[in-house]
């Protein structure tokens, strides 16, 4: 089989996005379903991308949604041959087959996220979404994973679900970016909790605001102008959050807490829910959040 651009294409967005839906690949490329899905078809039987097995229960019971896709190792070895990288040990096909239904339903939703703001920069016109790959980062091996000490002695490992930045082109020219560290929350991790060494929202806020006062993404991104945005499933689940950061963090303008369902009604209004808030620097008492639609 012959690969075309477009193909590489195809692969090259799921290395990024880890797993998509094939609508997630028709939007991005702004392609004909039909054909997209012909083109898939091939790829997959070639080896080129695979069909994670754990979404099969779903199809089974006759679920209707787009099937997802997943970088496979012979696409993977394509890319590094057609961009002359250092070979990278890594089995693709493995963490495709042993990713869980847990794993998939969360990668999923950090991937409709980032495709939904995408869309919706590229229909505005004057706004483009820089993927990790494309910001300025330090010499940090990886710079979307770090560690920091809070309370003095607690070592946390910070690793958002995605890391990318708005770029907003003004009337004169000039650039405008925020740096937005991405938390895709499906309720599974408690808010707070007693044992201050359990994972919890609440001790990611810390280590998010850590991060903040202690330069982190400035040093790694180069980005003085920074958003923890966390989205979630539920209204009351939004409410619980907020009401957590107002107690726990002080630089609460750091922070900012939407429900995933705005996002799927008008990713356009949410776009422009984010513009609104970084167009003028905010005081670190405002807190941040929207539950327009949330059910």
């Amino acid at each position: 089989m012959e690969l075309t651009p477009r193909d590489a294409e195809i692969l090259r967005l799921l290395r990024r996005h880890r797993f998509l839906r094939s609508n997630h690949i028709a939007a991005l490329l702004c392609d004909s379903r039909q054909q997209l899905l012909r083109r898939l078809q091939k790829l997959y039987h070639h080896g080129y991308v695979e069909r994670p097995l754990c979404q099969l229960d779903y199809f089974q019971r006759g679920g209707s949604l787009a099937m997802v896709y997943g970088l496979g190792n012979r696409g993977a070895a394509f890319l590094l041959r057609a961009e002359k990288s250092v070979p990278v040990r890594l089995d693709w096909n493995a963490r495709n087959r042993s990713a869980t239904r847990l794993f998939l339903d969360h990668a999923l939703m950090i991937s409709e996220i980032l495709v939904a703001l995408e869309t919706a920069c590229r229909a505005r016109g004057d706004v483009r979404l820089r993927h990790t790959e494309e910001l300025e980062h330090s010499a940090h091996g990886d710079a979307a994973r770090w560690s920091i000490t809070a309370h003095g002695a607690e070592h946390i490992t910070v690793i958002p679900d995605a890391v990318f930045a708005l770029e907003r082109t003004q009337a004169d020219g000039s650039t405008d970016s925020v740096l937005y560290c991405l938390e895709a929350d499906r309720g599974t991790m408690p808010v707070q909790s007693a044992n201050q060494h359990r994972t919890s929202i609440a001790r990611k806020l810390t280590a998010y605001e850590t991060s903040w006062r202690t330069n982190i993404f400035r040093q790694r991104f180069n980005a003085t102008r920074v958003q923890v945005l966390t989205v979630t499933t539920s209204a009351a689940r939004l409410d619980s959050i907020t009401a957590c950061a107002g107690n726990r963090v002080s630089a609460a303008g750091l922070f900012h807490f939407t429900a995933f369902t705005d996002i799927l009604v008008s990713s356009a209004q949410f776009l422009d829910s984010l513009l609104t808030r970084h167009v003028h620097s905010l005081p670190q008492s405002d807190i941040s959040f929207s539950r327009r639609t949330a059910t």
